[in-house]
């Protein structure tokens, strides 16, 4: 925090420095202007007017265009004079400027013989790579101008932080929590003012704290256009309400702010993620580097085509799009000047908006070539990892892509980037469902996949566990659905993975048995409370601790509707499952020798014991061992696992006289009604023998 409040304080004094001897040098266009600020990129305002600096490797002439508020045509053309150029970098003060009545964009001109600027169109508007806001898009589910004409918007940074500080969790004791900005609140059930907005989700951090999560990962926020492919499906809109296509890395998504905030857009981002810090909840941002919303050669060109094509951009050999992502294109992350925007994005978004950690979306695409291939030692990987304004952040990997490099376990990571554990979720969704033969493997997952991680070279908090996301079955259709029923977002049910590994308990969806509707609930439960005994960081998708479900579609990337947002009635509905999500993380956050190990305790248990982890065990145990952190006793700690149909009986390791196994949690409520007990209420097990329920999860205590 320090290290940031200096560096601000740095760049204060060298814009007021700067701007005490800047005059205007020259007259273009009526405007006075001067050289401007090479390194500083983007529109940024300054006392006497704005700085303008833009970069183009094939471009040969630029013009700054001004226009106003919503209007199609530019009110003012400034060209960059030649003189004004340095390298491939155009930068102009224009002074005089007041932000709150302009909007730009940029047009480029580029030699007529050049194969390179097959996109450099003198009749294109481009919008500004470094646009720190993005008009036009303010209306959710509006289009108010032609995806080809974005105009940017200059950002007055003045956001007073205070004295707020971030949480700094250390990953072992982080609990994160996926959500959706819009679909959190956006259901009339959610009981807020301003539903689907930052604002909206600011009035719910009173029940992230009482649930007991300490960081939300907020779905992409950069700004992106919801209306693109839009469609009408049997009288229902489709559009792309995930967001996983950006317009423009460093601008928020001013469709999620309930306030109109012209030339201060972020603001009710920041307030949000000021109050999430001071609740002790930091934030992080799944961020989308692997491609842009500009698709391939049949798509728009806006910004980055418009710019340098074959930089921003893999090419094949013809000049066709490589597709690793699935989307059309693929950004080209190992370019220096890619590398360089990346970069400076994150941390822009890590000092002026105070954001805890970062999910790289198909991560493994910022780890190819130019050409595809993948590196050994990625450069924009490394220096992410070794940037010292990033120093502090969390860097976690979805380590996969879409053209099939899968990297989970491998992922370059110089004992500083996490994973999502792709291994974890398979597996354990196999184990939990009941397919025999998966207790080794379980072991290892639980007990943090040690074989993907090995401490010596990853440490230990590589692995992020989770067993749902926003990809997939939430955790109800899990256990609900055992085929996907995607219909709703028209390509007939083709769209989505068939490997769910989910069981619908013998009847496919909603259903009147009660015997069917008890067992789904405890299988939720046995989800929630392995999840948090599990060695490595938790993750769990929003609505998951109260049963949310999507009927069964298992990619709702399109669905603006009740498929895709939080039902809160479902919290009264279905509140013991809610309790239990609560218990559990409050459990694990009270049980420190779950999450690290805490010294060899002084009844002599290992700090981890795997028992009867054979391939066919009924009955999968983990013990965890250690020192209390505030006492001089032992916390030891088991879970045990029947994910077999029949009840399974077994004994617990003896201990020495004057102490007992106390059961703390019974997903099978064999001995305590509402499935767990607080300390006072737990209940002794008697000579260490145990009968456990069918298809249940316990959790035991030394006391």
């Amino acid at each position: 925090m320090e290290e940031r409040r200096k560096i601000e304080d740095s760049d204060k004094v060298i814009s007021s420095m700067r701007s005490i001897h800047m005059i205007p040098m020259d007259v273009v266009n009526g405007f006075e202007v001067r050289p401007g600020m090479y390194e500083v990129n983007g529109a940024t305002a300054i006392p006497c007017g704005v700085n303008f600096t833009v970069q183009s490797y094939w471009a040969t002439s630029c013009e700054l265009l001004l226009f106003r508020r919503l209007e199609e045509e530019p009110y003012a053309v400034i060209p960059f004079p030649e003189h004004y150029r340095v390298g491939k970098v155009y930068s102009m003060i224009v002074f005089g400027l007041d932000i709150e009545k302009f909007e730009y964009a940029y047009r480029l001109y580029g030699a007529e013989d050049c194969r390179k600027s097959l996109f450099i169109d003198k009749s294109k508007y481009l919008l500004d790579i470094y646009a720190k806001a993005v008009t036009g898009q303010r209306d959710w589910g509006v289009r108010s101008r032609d995806i080809n004409s974005y105009r940017a918007r200059v950002v007055k940074d003045d956001f007073d932080w205070g004295a707020s500080r971030q949480p700094l969790i250390p990953m072992e004791d982080l609990v994160i929590y996926e959500m959706h900005v819009r679909g959190f609140t956006r259901h009339g059930s959610s009981g807020v003012e301003y539903p689907g907005t930052f604002k909206g989700l600011q009035e719910k951090i009173s029940y992230l704290k009482d649930l007991g999560v300490n960081a939300v990962e907020l779905m992409p926020v950069f700004e992106f256009d919801e209306m693109k492919d839009y469609r009408e499906i049997d009288g229902n809109v489709v559009m792309d309400y995930w967001g996983y296509n950006t317009v423009s890395f460093f601008a928020p998504n001013t469709g999620y702010t309930a306030d109109v905030e012209h030339n201060h857009e972020g603001t009710e981002l920041k307030r949000l993620i000021k109050e999430l810090n001071e609740n002790g909840i930091e934030c992080f941002l799944d961020v989308v580097f692997n491609h842009t919303a500009e698709g391939n050669e049949m798509g728009s060109c806006f910004s980055f085509k418009g710019f340098d094509n074959d930089i921003y951009y893999m090419l094949t050999p013809d000049g066709h799009y490589y597709n690793f992502s699935g989307c059309g294109n693929t950004l080209n992350c190992n370019h220096p000047m890619v590398q360089t925007m990346i970069t400076e994005c994150l941390r822009y978004w890590t000092t002026a908006y105070h954001v805890s950690g970062f999910r790289f979306d198909l991560a493994t695409i910022l780890g190819r070539n130019e050409d595809g291939l993948p590196m050994s030692n990625p450069p924009l990987l490394k220096n992410l990892a070794f940037d010292p304004i990033l120093g502090n952040v969390k860097l976690i990997a979805e380590a996969w892509d879409a053209g099939g490099l899968y990297q989970v376990g491998s992922f370059p990571a110089w004992n500083r980037w996490a994973e999502w554990n792709g291994k974890y979720r398979d597996d354990m969704r196999d184990f939990l469902k009941g397919n025999y033969g998966m207790s080794h493997v379980a072991g290892k997952r639980i007990t943090g996949s040690r074989d993907l991680y090995d401490p010596a070279s990853r440490g230990n908090n590589a692995s992020v566990n989770f067993i749902t996301c926003h990809d997939g079955f939430p955790l109800w259709d899990l256990y609900t659905y055992s085929k996907k029923h995607n219909e709703a977002n028209g390509w007939n049910n083709t769209d989505g993975t068939d490997d769910n590994r989910s069981w619908n308990c013998g009847v496919e969806g909603e259903t009147d048995n009660a015997e069917i509707r008890e067992l789904r609930r405890r299988l939720i439960k046995n989800a929630a409370a392995v999840l948090m005994m599990s060695r490595g960081t938790p993750m769990f998708l929003a609505g998951d601790e109260f049963g949310n479900t999507q009927f069964g579609n298992n990619n709702a990337y399109c669905q603006d509707n009740e498929i895709s947002w939080l039902d809160w009635n479902r919290l009264e509905q279905n509140k013991d499952i809610y309790v239990f999500f609560r218990y559990m993380i409050q459990f694990r956050k009270l049980h420190h020798v779950v999450r690290k190990d805490m010294g060899r305790c002084f009844l002599g248990f290992p700090e981890i014991q795997i028992t009867e982890a054979n391939d066919w065990c009924k009955v999968l145990r983990v013990i965890y061992a250690g020192r209390k952190e505030h006492d001089d006793g032992d916390d030891i700690v088991c879970l045990a696992v029947n994910t077999f149909w029949e009840e399974q009986e077994f004994m617990l390791p003896a201990l020495p006289p004057g102490t007992n196994w106390y059961a703390a949690v019974d997903t099978g409520n064999r001995y305590m009604p509402d499935g767990f007990a607080e300390d006072e209420d737990m209940v002794l097990v008697f000579g260490g023998k145990v009968r456990m329920v069918p298809r249940s999860v316990c959790v035991f205590v030394v006391k």
